[in-house]
């Protein structure tokens, strides 16, 4: 199969999902590096192929996780089996994106919220870190969004 024919079977991403693995990339980088935000979003923007993404709610994301990281950690850990540190860099930043989500952008319907955490886990990280990262954020959002999650 070439690669035309590949491209062609892949469905779209969206724009914010696209959004969503760019900010993956800010985040784990900064999870690594401990580099500055505002240098990590330039680098991200000025990279070449980046595709068709949301690119405010992409600065969205990346500035505020990393501006709330502190506040996004506190919220979670409780709701881990293992402490932060533990946690790969992947899932770590996975679960800061979606706790930032779930409490900073409420007209976003929780289980889209959990959805896409989930594809990202899937997509960057180890076998199983998508059902770990499903836990945690379902878990979160029983909390953060208690009459949203008893209305299902």
């Amino acid at each position: 199969m070439n690669d035309q024919a590949i491209k062609a079977k892949a469905p779209a991403k969206s724009p914010r999902h696209r959004a969503r693995e760019l900010a993956l990339q800010g985040v784990y980088q900064w999870r690594l590096t401990g580099g500055e935000g505002a240098q990590i979003e330039k680098q991200i923007r000025e990279e070449k192929g980046l595709g068709r993404y949301d690119a405010e709610f992409f600065g969205n994301l990346l500035c505020g996780v990393l501006a709330q990281h502190a506040e996004l950690e506190a919220a979670v850990a409780p709701h881990l089996d293992r402490l932060l540190a533990e946690l790969s860099p992947i899932e770590f930043s996975v679960l800061l994106l979606g706790a930032f989500e779930l409490t900073q952008h409420p007209e976003i319907p929780y289980r889209v919220v959990i959805n896409e955490a989930v594809e990202l886990a899937k997509t960057f990280g180890g076998t199983d870190g998508h059902k770990f990262v499903n836990g945690v954020l379902d878990k979160l959002a029983a909390q953060v969004r208690a009459v949203e999650v008893a209305a299902k």
